[in-house]
């Protein structure tokens, strides 16, 4: 859709599309007032401003709408509406061998353990390697420190997300 076409959705439409994006409630709702927007960077800085003021629940509520990195299943059935950019994102993960699959399942297991949500990493362009390495360089990280991480990961995903959105036709 085009930028124009975005700023004149109904709300209702306009909500589903900021939720492709991004799936806390809150950033949807501010996108949906943020509109109209002049041109695509005040659509990107829209997203910025309004991810910065999110809570801690509101980050947990939009990394609840990701599939685990390598969990193809889920990423076919439970996220049905971001599956084909999901994939996309993920290509890297696609590939993996199964080694490095069980190696993910596992390390995911042990974030979620230690921190309580799903790993988020904006793994457009990432190998499966890489994302195992990175998520096993996170374990390391502080509570505080990893949220902030992760929503720094989710806030790439949502800018790469609204510039499909208006690819997409």
């Amino acid at each position: 859709m085009t930028l124009d076409q975005l700023n004149h959705l109904p709300r209702a439409a306009a909500f589903a599309a900021f939720e492709r994006c991004c799936g806390a409630r809150a950033w949807v709702e501010r996108m949906c007032e943020a509109r109209p927007f002049a041109d695509r960077a005040a659509l990107l800085a829209a997203a910025e401003r309004c991810a910065a003021a999110l809570a801690r629940a509101d980050w947990l509520e939009a990394f609840a709408h990701h599939p685990r990195i390598g969990d193809r299943a889920a990423l076919r059935e439970r996220f049905a509406s971001t599956a084909a950019w999901a994939g996309d994102e993920q290509r890297g993960a696609a590939a993996a061998s199964g080694e490095v699959l069980a190696a993910l399942a596992a390390a995911n297991r042990a974030y979620e353990g230690k921190f309580g949500y799903i790993f988020v990493v904006c793994a457009t362009g990432k190998s499966a390697d890489e994302m195992l390495a990175l998520l096993e360089a996170r374990l390391g990280n502080e509570p505080g420190e990893e949220l902030l991480v992760a929503a720094g990961e989710q806030l790439k995903i949502a800018r790469l997300r609204l510039e499909k959105l208006l690819e997409d036709s």
